[in-house]
């Protein structure tokens, strides 16, 4: 569980970096060409930021995982028992979770499911955000260096 903190830690951290490279590409005296080294910070600065949230889930998904059949008090999984009334946790027979996306669901006898935790709805939507972000960043950084070599093949 350490080391899921300390690798949150590390990509938080990162991230901040990556968006301080960002902002300091506004300010006066930044290297030229500038557009395109914004995009790709940009996109380092997504890319780190979707790195440290999926992290901070996976780790809750592994936490989760690791809690199930360890020790007296452990089935059904603490996760689907913790925080939740009694009439939510009733005919609770096993869970199911996944890595990608991140959940952990908690199923009853009936095949009815209810997520341990509805914070994996917000990690996955931005864990997908921020990498699609990170990736059309990518792509525009790719493309205003292919539009600069033609608009200097042209002038020349």
């Amino acid at each position: 569980m350490l080391l899921g903190l300390g690798l949150f830690v590390v990509c938080a951290v990162a991230a901040v970096v990556a968006a301080a490279g960002v902002v300091a590409m506004a300010l006066p005296g930044r290297p030229q060409p500038w557009s395109t080294r914004l995009l790709r910070r940009a996109a380092a600065a997504a890319a780190w930021a979707a790195a440290a949230v999926y992290s901070l889930g996976f780790f809750s998904v592994l936490a989760s995982e690791q809690a199930f059949g360890d020790g007296a008090d452990s089935i059904p999984a603490p996760a689907c028992r913790d925080g939740f009334d009694e009439e939510t946790k009733q005919g609770l027979s096993h869970h199911r979770s996944s890595y990608l996306p991140l959940r952990f669901d908690c199923v009853r006898h009936d095949g009815s499911v209810y997520s341990s935790d509805p914070g994996y709805v917000w990690m996955n939507g931005a864990t997908a955000s921020l990498a699609l972000a990170a990736a059309l960043l990518v792509i525009g950084a790719g493309f205003a260096t292919g539009f600069r070599a033609r608009k200097t093949a042209v002038v020349s």
